[in-house]
């Protein structure tokens, strides 16, 4: 089995779970948050629709800086619909699925990088990149499950029955 075949596998199931999740998100409720610390609502929800398209940087691109000198970063705005939200994110996993399956084995296990500031913050098969930037998703979608729960909104059932749905 192709390198590929293996990472879409692990990718449609954790992006029909993330697609739950976000579903749910309660747009109109973008500034909440639960800690000062935390990110809002909408913002962690537009994080969560901008993962699903990390695959394809990951294989068009040999690195990316998150956070180019001399840039400020400035985070995405929120979005102003769940219908937004979820286009952005079908858009998303769309093109990520196309370049994950136009991939050969031997690019797959070609360097990557991230970067911040110019500087190197690790640099791995991009393969591994693949799963990481997955898990990366996964944390984040579990913090929005959280929000979710705060926020009065039913929980999706994702690996099987949640408190909200089905019998636990």
């Amino acid at each position: 089995m192709a390198l590929g075949e293996t990472v879409l596998m692990d990718f449609d199931q954790e992006m029909a779970n993330t697609r739950k999740t976000l579903e749910r998100v309660p747009v109109e409720r973008a500034d909440w948050k639960p800690h000062e610390k935390s990110m809002t609502l909408g913002r962690l929800a537009r994080l969560v629709g901008d993962l699903a398209g990390w695959p394809t940087v990951t294989i068009e691109k040999d690195s990316l800086d998150f956070a180019p000198p001399g840039a400020p970063y400035q985070p995405p705005p929120p979005p102003r619909s769940r219908q937004e939200l979820l286009e952005l994110f079908d858009k998303n996993v769309s093109a990520a699925r196309k370049a994950i399956t136009g991939s050969s084995d031997e690019h797959l296990k070609k360097p990557w990088s991230l970067l911040s500031g110019g500087k190197t913050i690790f640099t791995l098969p991009r393969v591994t990149v693949l799963r990481t930037t997955m898990n990366h998703m996964i944390h984040h979608r579990a913090q929005l499950g959280v929000y979710l729960r705060l926020n009065g909104v039913p929980v999706p059932a994702l690996y099987g029955p949640s408190a909200d749905e089905g019998q636990m």
